[in-house]
């Protein structure tokens, strides 16, 4: 059966897939598959009979999985006994960690405002494991994507078993009592310890990169530094991946023998070992992959001596395997990768990888070879790759696999066998580190080498598939003359045809973009002909103590508008509309500035800026962006849609929201207003000089306070559509009852009910959707 294995792992992924993804698409793929199977392998009846029954075993527990994988809780219970089984998670001033419901036996994410300094410290330093506590506080469901390509953390908490959040009334701690561990339990214990160990004993640096590559803990990590490596795509060195755990279990096994152990008891002793060593770093998907590959491999040596698995065998019974028991993980990013890219190198490594004897040119083919299978999983989750990334690997991976992985776990255990390392190894480190980081950060900073492409459709999934695919096989043939054109070319769509593809993309829209209690619209031209951002949403800072403040605080320019915009592909903003200077309308602005091109600033032409403006006005300075000051009667056009400015009067001197700019424009077929949030009596100016203004569709002002959109204004500009840019349960009580009420004879579409709402149009008649797909007014 050597090699069959592979085919089997194929059919338990259709079976899952089936069920958690597209029921009727995988079905008929799986026909497909059958059919192939037999005509192309000369697969015999018991073999397609086996493939089968795999296909229904994995159908079946999936759709077990599936319906059972919700809450059995109400609203309803306010006290809960829990016992913790994560390690704690503390940010500024809020906790946050997973426990049982005993009575229940369903996993619960408690939440926990912490009081004081003192009382995080105690709470960081508390090994939370081997207790039962009561706890009281109120039960919420987790917040759901509101934008077309965000993170879904409903989602994100359903796929591992997490369905309601306690916001805790008190600390955890208060009422417990301690139970008996069990071995599983003490090995998490272990882990706890051993990560504060290192906060506690080595400077915040080598302490971060050990906790990550010794426990697979990344939470000391400065996110300054994690986005760095992410964007020149090596995060995955900061993960304990199957190259660690292959060079950590090859040099115990290698020191096992030196010192005189016999094989058989170094295979029995990594078989105890290796369960552990899961659990001890985290249990990763990559962890588990490489541990499961590696126990089974051993298990095989230990049984059946005669018996030999190949690596492909390995892998697809640890897919299986995997899969089985946590359908749910397929929809995780770190299993597809680390799947994908195990996959693709061993299918190559017979055929490909011994073309290439020199130890830099196999390491080039490797990076590349993983670039390629990890790319639709990259574009599809991240939108965007680097290209930078190939070099990157090759500098990083050797430093990572022999000096961080084998020196880091020195430093461990000298510092535990001695109390004390010498403080010439602690420089070393940290000179490296520190080197290693800011070589990576000026990486990070080539733009040119980002390509920022959306997330990928179905349809273009299916092509970046089977483009990849042609591309292995007509590698593996060989590379002649011929094949090695055709391979560039293939490279080069691939890398290409998205972009075109977004370009040559015959719709436009607008959209308004959910950002909470703030003003962002996306006006996006057919055929990339004009690309505009009235506001970008901001984030209210307020001052706060020093402990209160999480790592890497919410932005809604960086954590909403830029990953919204890079989903949809959108690289370049050929106008960037400020409206006015208040931070709910242009406090991410300076997140675009940084992530995207911006060709032009447009800014109210008015007496006084805000200081978020100058700040802004500076930024751009920098950056070589123009930035224009506008009043009445200024205008542009594309050749689709038509802009005009209706206010404000230059240099205006009067209150900052009566200074908005207010947009008339054509788009699609509609007459749209855009007035940022321009009061009542800036309303009226705008009728008196305009009286015929006729409006289809109205960005209600001030996000549906009731100093904007005026009974005046509605009467005279007669919109159909209303749109109200507010947040969920803002503290303002937008939108006032009363302008619901002036708007009564309007279709209202609102962001905290229906999340981004879109006007999406060919030439002049379009259609308007919301993303979480319900009208309420």
């Amino acid at each position: 059966m050597n090699g069959n294995y592979f085919y089997f792992a194929i059919a338990s992924l259709l079976g899952v897939l089936t069920v958690i993804l597209y029921h009727l698409p995988f079905l008929l793929l799986t026909i497909i598959y059958l059919y192939l199977l037999y005509k192309y392998k000369k697969y015999s009846t018991r073999q397609l009979a086996i493939v089968i029954c795999l296909f229904i075993t994995f159908f079946l527990t999936s759709l077990h999985a599936v319906i059972t994988n919700k809450t059995s809780l109400s609203d309803s219970p306010t006290t809960f006994a829990v016992e913790f089984t994560e390690n704690t998670k503390v940010d500024g001033d809020l906790l946050q960690v997973t426990a049982l419901d005993i009575k229940h036996k369903e996993k619960l994410l408690i939440r926990y405002k912490i009081k004081s300094e003192s009382e995080k410290e105690t709470i960081k330093n508390t090994n939370f494991y081997g207790r039962i506590c009561h706890i009281s506080g109120q039960l919420s469901e987790p917040s759901i994507a509101k934008n077309p390509n965000a993170f879904d953390y409903r989602n994100y908490l359903a796929s591992k078993q997490v369905f309601k959040i306690i916001e805790s009334a008190g600390n955890p701690l208060r009422r417990c009592a301690v139970v008996k561990s069990t071995p599983l339990t003490m090995i998490k214990e272990l882990r706890f310890n051993s990560i504060h160990y290192l906060e506690r004993h080595f400077p915040s640096e080598i302490a971060a990169l050990s906790a990550a590559l010794l426990f697979g803990d990344r939470s000391m990590f400065d996110p300054e530094v994690l986005m760095d490596y992410q964007k020149t795509g090596i995060v995955h060195l900061l993960a304990i991946s199957g190259l660690h755990v292959s060079l950590l279990i090859g040099m115990v096994f290698y020191l096992g023998i030196r010192i005189g152990l016999t094989r058989q008891f170094m295979i029995n002793f990594l078989l105890v070992v290796l369960p552990i060593y899961a659990v001890l770093t985290g249990a990763s998907p990559s962890v588990i992959r490489a541990v499961l590959m590696i126990f089974l491999v051993l298990l095989i040596l230990r049984w059946k001596r005669q018996l030999k698995m190949l690596p492909i065998d390995a892998i697809s019974l640890t897919l299986m395997i995997y899969v089985f028991f946590t359908p749910f993980i397929i929809l995780d990013v770190g299993f597809q990768l680390s799947f994908s890219v195990s996959y693709a190198i061993i299918l190559s490594s017979s055929i490909l990888l011994p073309r290439y004897q020199q130890m830099i040119s196999s390491m080039i083919v490797i990076s590349v070879i993983a670039q390629i299978a990890a790319l639709p999983i990259l574009l599809y989750h991240f939108f965007e790759i680097s290209f930078i990334s190939i070099a990157a690997n090759l500098l990083y991976i050797p430093l990572f696999s022999f000096v961080f992985m084998p020196g880091l776990y020195v430093l461990f255990f000298i510092q535990i066998a001695f109390g004390n390392t010498p403080s010439i190894f602690i420089n070393v480190f940290m000179k490296i580190i520190s080197l290693a980081n800011r070589l990576i950060a000026q990486l990070a900073d080539l733009s040119f080498a980002q390509l920022i492409t959306g997330r990928p459709n179905f349809f273009n999934l299916v092509i970046y598939l089977t483009i990849i695919l042609f591309i292995f096989i007509l590698w593996e043939a060989g590379l002649q003359q011929k094949r090695e054109q055709k391979v560039v070319l293939l490279a080069f769509v691939l890398f290409t045809f998205q972009t075109v593809w977004n370009w040559a993309y015959p719709f436009g829209e607008v959209t308004m973009i959910d950002v909470g209690q703030g003003d962002s619209i996306l006006i996006h031209s057919p055929f990339g002909d004009g690309t505009y951002l009235i506001d970008t949403g901001g984030t209210i800072q307020f001052e706060e103590e020093e402990w209160k403040k999480p790592a890497k605080p919410f932005e809604v320019g960086r954590d909403v508008l830029v990953p919204f915009l890079k989903g949809k592909g959108i690289t370049n903003i050929d106008k960037l509309i400020l409206t006015h200077g208040d931070a709910d309308h242009t406090g991410g602005a300076l997140a675009v500035l940084k992530e995207l091109k911006v060709k032009e600033i447009i800014m109210p032409a008015v007496a006084d800026p805000s200081t978020l403006d100058v700040q802004i006005i500076q930024e751009a300075y920098k950056r070589g962006i123009p930035v224009i000051k506008v009043a009445e009667g200024s205008q542009w056009k594309n050749k689709h849609s038509f802009f005009y400015i209706l206010s404000p009067e230059k240099n205006y001197q009067g209150e900052r929201n009566a200074g908005s700019i207010a947009i008339m424009a054509n788009i699609g077929g509609l007459n749209w207003f855009f007035g940022g949030d321009l009061d009542q009596a800036g309303e009226e100016r705008n009728i008196k000089k305009y009286p015929n203004l006729k409006i289809d569709v109205l960005k209600a002002g001030h996000h549906g306070s009731k100093t904007s959109s005026g009974e005046a204004f509605i009467n005279t500009a007669k919109p159909t559509i209303a749109w109200i840019s507010v947040g969920e349960r803002n503290r303002y009580g937008h939108p006032h009852h009363e302008v619901l009420e002036r708007l009564s004879d309007t279709t209202i579409y609102r962001t905290d009910r229906h999340g981004a709402i879109t006007y999406r149009f060919y030439q002049k008649s379009g259609t308007f959707s919301t993303f979480l797909h319900k009208i309420k007014q």
